[in-house]
């Protein structure tokens, strides 16, 4: 590990010395200091949910912030029209060992990783009769999903890395930890995943933004997609698709009106007038209500094809028009603003079975298109015809259909990386399908041995 990444830690914990929380606290709002937290900080029920609100505050920050700029920009839904050369960059495919968003990304998940490690160790020490029933274990759960949840992004944005697993006490504390692969940093997401579910009560039938063992289950089924172990992923995207809490919703533009948290939300990170959500204001234009700066702008080609009636069908509903501009309608509220996080929907989940369903050991095509057109029909765009089916072409629409499904979230750049069609799409070769580790990271880290990822 390395010096800047031990002050961003020791920034983003130091807040809890201070522990002035109420247990209704939802979300936590996050006070730097530049202490490291205070070996005695976690000491009882009320701290213990503070540190792990905490947890979920850092979380939505990246969901609504970093995640976007990553998954977005380098994608062809987007394109940047401002003046920020680290946007421009992620923009052009063109992306450098000392770009902001980048380097702010990375350090942003092993802030929030270090929080969680806290929670882990400290926790289940905690000794107070306060604790509800099967609480503190919870607590524990959710912590484990949010650390499966940060390295998920560090190993689809940096590939393998390095697994910090133990909490930051000092400088002084913290042993060599060598850069892991890309299984192994699977391997430990996987594990956290299965410590959450088995840490997690069962499931109540409403909410959607606090972890629960059908969170678990979705997220493994898009981990397992991404680690191509296709027939796992099937197999857990169909328990949580037999579910009743969650249905898709219509029409399409339901899932993002207030009072948003639809049944077909599966995970999604609430903003409220004082915690707030993502900014529409990139997305607006300058001109009119609400103004914004317009920075972010749908690509002519995803105009056109959200404004395709076989395509797009009313997932059109995605963009709004404002004199002779258009623009992304999805974040739309304003002062508060309160436009949440969305982690993952149930289209997802029938997306990822449909993908696995045609790539697992055995195909199943016709699985494949019945899943497929599920999310078709919900967007009232044509149905996949299921006369002689090609499982080439079968696996190319549900990619494209991924491209609408959720055109302006955290997904299109990623997707693009792990079907391998980055090249063809963009023009970026395979070399940097990947995200350049921070230099600063790579110099001043022994343990990196001066290396970064390929092409830089």
């Amino acid at each position: 590990m390395n010096r800047i990444r031990y002050y961003i830690n020791h920034i983003a914990i130091g807040a809890f010395a201070l522990l002035t929380f109420t247990a209704c606290e939802s979300f936590l709002e996050v006070k730097p200091t530049n202490a490291l937290l205070a070996d005695n900080a976690i000491y009882d029920a009320k701290t213990s949910r503070a540190i792990v609100n905490s947890a979920y505050s850092a979380l939505k920050n990246y969901s609504i912030n970093a995640a976007l700029n990553l998954a977005v920009l380098p994608g062809d839904n987007v394109f940047f029209a401002g003046s920020q050369s680290q946007n421009i960059e992620l923009d052009n495919g063109a992306f450098t060992v000392t770009n902001s968003a980048i380097v702010g990304a990375y350090s942003a998940n092993y802030s929030l990783i270090n929080i969680v490690n806290w929670a882990l160790a400290e926790i289940p020490k905690v000794e107070d009769p306060t604790f509800a029933t099967g609480e503190q274990e919870k607590l524990i759960g959710e912590a484990y999903f949010i650390r499966a949840f940060a390295y998920f992004n560090l190993v689809r944005s940096w590939g393998g890395v390095q697994l910090q697993l133990q909490p930051t006490t000092d400088l002084s504390s913290l042993g060599a930890i060598k850069r892991s692969t890309v299984e192994e940093t699977y391997a430990q997401i996987l594990a956290d995943l299965k410590q959450a579910g088995n840490l997690l009560p069962p499931d109540d039938g409403s909410t959607r933004n606090k972890v629960q063992r059908a969170i678990v289950r979705a997220f493994r089924a898009k981990v397992l997609l991404y680690a191509k172990r296709f027939d796992e992923a099937e197999i857990e995207a169909d328990a949580v698709l037999q579910l009743s809490k969650y249905s898709l919703v219509k029409p399409y533009v339901r899932f993002f009106e207030l009072p948003f948290l639809s049944s077909e939300s599966i995970f999604e990170l609430s903003a409220t007038a004082n915690n707030a959500g993502t900014s529409g204001s990139t997305w607006f234009p300058a001109s009119g209500t609400p103004r914004g700066s317009y920075e972010f702008r749908p690509s002519n080609e995803i105009v056109n094809l959200l404004n395709d009636s076989q395509k797009g069908g009313n997932r059109k509903a995605l963009l709004a028009t404002r004199g002779t501009d258009v623009y992304v309608n999805l974040y739309h509220t304003v002062s508060p603003n309160v436009n949440p996080g969305y982690v993952i929907r149930l289209s997802d989940l029938y997306l990822i079975r449909a993908e696995s369903r045609l790539r697992k050991t055995v195909p199943n095509i016709n699985g494949a298109i019945t899943d497929l057109n599920a999310v078709r029909a919900r967007a009232e765009a044509a149905l996949y015809p299921s006369s002689l089916p090609v499982v080439a072409e079968v696996l190319q629409a549900i990619w494209e259909e991924r491209r609408l499904e959720f055109a302006f979230e955290a997904d299109r750049w990623y997707d693009l990386v792990r079907t391998e069609q980055a090249e063809k799409v963009l023009g970026i070769s395979p070399n940097f399908w990947l995200f350049p580790i921070p230099q600063a990271d790579v110099l001043s880290d022994p343990d990196l041995h001066g290396a970064n990822n390929p092409g830089y």
